[in-house]
């Protein structure tokens, strides 16, 4: 299971037909306007929709780091896509919805600056989904290190040999166990996290609180899995029960900076959704006898 929000929109067919007079009436002005420009021209003949091309390519400039020192307004990227303003809009309004720009009445939009997305998937708040559950959460950190690690490297868009920290923990909820963590993260930017005391905190946190770094969004796959034979042992799972992997990207502002593998004992841990609001994951922690919901806020 692949976890990723994006609403989708209702438009009105009037809208649609008058953006597409718009796009067309701007189609004989694209290769002119796009002349000296870093951005990708839009395909008209792609099934994909107008706003979505427009807005993944500002997502390719951003992490460019193209608009460091200013954004370009409505009328410019209008101008510079040869699409409508409604178009531009839409793209714009997906990317606030992001994190990635911001937007106000009357301000032009602009990066954003160190905005932290609401976390849609569960580890995100392991930590304090435990605590919410009333359960005290510990981890035993086996390995904190630097390494290179050419598998993960490549998953972050990075060179082979780039040193990355690597951090190995035991996740304990009342001292059982209940998930093994693995996580890496580019050592250019974390090597603070070296020095830190990962035994009553999140790694999230001490990455904020130590790099001044907080992640803005990522993706996040759960299947179900068969543990190791280690990890059978370290996290207590009885003989023929499965386990939850979660494998996760976390990224910077559309940025791959996290690579992180956990493995959740499948009888202590569930996920949970309410259809109604498929912006909200809930999870539940239990022990062997006495299972405890938290819904996350």
């Amino acid at each position: 299971m692949t976890v990723r929000v994006d609403p989708s929109i209702d438009q009105d067919p009037s809208s649609i037909r008058q953006e597409s007079l718009m796009d067309d009436h701007t189609d004989h002005h694209h290769d002119h306007r796009m002349r000296g420009s870093r951005s990708v021209p839009v395909d008209r003949a792609s099934p994909m929709p107008l706003w979505a091309q427009v807005q993944e390519d500002i997502e390719r400039r951003l992490r460019l780091g193209e608009f460091a020192t200013s954004f370009p307004g409505e009328m410019a990227l209008v101008a510079e896509y040869a699409v409508s303003r409604h178009t531009v809009r839409e793209a714009l309004r997906r990317l606030r919805e992001s994190g990635l720009v911001e937007a106000s009445r009357g301000r032009p939009p602009r990066v954003a600056d160190k905005e932290i997305a609401q976390p849609q998937g569960t580890l995100y708040s392991l930590f304090a989904s435990v605590e919410q559950a009333g359960r005290h959460q510990r981890s035993v950190v086996r390995t904190l290190d630097a390494r290179a690690d050419g598998t993960v490297a490549v998953r972050l868009g990075l060179e082979e040999s780039t040193p990355l920290i690597y951090l190995e923990r035991i996740r304990l909820a009342d001292d059982e166990p209940l998930a093994m963590d693995r996580a890496w993260l580019p050592a250019r930017i974390a090597a603070p996290l070296l020095e830190a005391d990962l035994t009553e905190t999140s790694l999230y946190a001490e990455l904020d609180r130590l790099c001044g770094i907080r992640l803005t969004g990522g993706r996040e796959e759960v299947r179900a899995v068969l543990p190791t034979a280690v990890e059978r042992v370290l996290l207590e799972i009885p003989e023929g029960s499965a386990a939850l992997a979660i494998d996760r990207t976390g990224e910077l502002r559309g940025q791959p900076v996290e690579w992180r593998q956990t493995v959740v004992r499948g009888d202590r841990f569930s996920l949970l959704t309410d259809l109604s609001r498929p912006d909200r994951v809930s999870i539940a922690v239990s022990d062997r006898s006495h299972p405890v919901t938290w819904r996350s806020r």
